[in-house]
């Protein structure tokens, strides 16, 4: 436990060092925000703010993990390149934003296929990998079961929507970064307690550089995390669900990831079957922003939510 709480007070001494270094060179190389017209007209006064941000705890979490781990074992190399690997397809659909100025970056065929590469590298590591093979837990119950060919197919589904999911909770100061965060210190304690130190460590570092990112991330924002960030976020959870052999528990920590995507797909099949709207804007952030929340009160209740079933989750596991 001791080096997972080094790697989450290194991480975090990290991202507040060098984000009055990272922010000013976003803004030096324009790297700023373009908003949606058709988003929130609240959010319009943020266009202009730096984006990519996400890079300062992808980098805290390096440095991190390569300093404070004597050995690096496959899971957590898998876990930091799956990471990393989404990490970079953001930064691919930031830069063209940025380059086009318009709030589109990479088509979706070309980031679903990114995607879809980087799930089947960690899909397939699982799969050939003795300690978890083609078995996923079954919450609140001791039993595993056998996915069998349909394994990596499932596992793949499971990352893409997973890291979507986390990218749409993307749309409010401090959201997807304080959500996440509680999940990660939830991830510590699991691998933890199942003597998964290498991915203790790595749950540490990433807590950490979410805790100092939050420094420049909470409302008002400095800069946002952008899809480096998000995405990034996506592929780290989705891997240490699927290294720990609990692709199912994502569906109870990560709750708002699921009602935040749900939100949006409810929307669009409402809106095209029916002519109407079942929200006042999805994802589902945006809807209580119509309805008058503060985003800071958005952020505050989202994260009591998620931090509720993080300790329901705790319940699903046999330690």
């Amino acid at each position: 436990m001791e080096l997972t709480i080094f790697a989450t007070i290194l991480s975090f001494i990290i991202v507040l060092l060098i984000g009055p270094i990272v922010i000013p060179l976003l803004k030096i190389f324009k790297f700023g925000q373009n908003i949606r017209e058709e988003g929130p007209k609240s959010h319009l006064k943020k266009a202009g703010t730096p984006t990519m941000g996400g890079l300062m705890f992808i980098i805290s979490l390096i440095i991190s993990v390569l300093t404070l781990s004597s050995k690096i074992s496959s899971a957590l190399w898998i876990a930091l390149i799956t990471t990393v690997g989404y990490g970079l397809i953001g930064l691919l659909d930031d830069s063209l934003k940025i380059i086009r100025k318009k709030n589109l970056g990479l088509r979706a065929y070309q980031k679903l296929i990114g995607q879809i590469t980087f799930a089947l590298i960690l899909s397939i590591y699982a799969y050939n990998n003795s300690d978890i093979g083609s078995f996923v837990h079954i919450p609140y119950t001791t039993k595993f079961i056998n996915l069998g060919m349909f394994y990596i197919p499932f596992m793949v589904f499971v990352v893409v929507g997973t890291t979507n999911a986390v990218n749409l909770t993307d749309g409010l100061d401090g959201l997807a970064s304080s959500v996440t965060l509680i999940i990660c210190v939830f991830f510590a304690i699991v691998t933890y307690g199942l003597k998964k130190y290498d991915l203790s460590l790595f749950c540490g570092a990433l807590a950490g550089g979410l805790l100092g990112f939050l420094k420049y991330n909470a409302y008002p924002a400095q800069v946002f995390m952008g899809d480096t960030g998000s995405l990034a976020l996506g592929g780290a959870i989705s891997a240490l669900a699927i290294l720990l052999k609990m692709p199912f528990i994502l569906v109870i920590v990560g709750l708002i990831y699921v009602v935040e995507a749900l939100s949006v797909i409810i929307q669009v099949v409402s809106f095209k079957l029916t002519g109407k709207r079942v929200f006042k804007m999805a994802p589902l952030h945006h809807h209580y922003e119509q309805l008058g929340w503060h985003e800071t009160k958005i952020v505050a209740w989202f994260s009591i939510f998620t931090a509720i079933f993080c300790l329901i989750g705790f319940l699903a596991i046999s330690f």
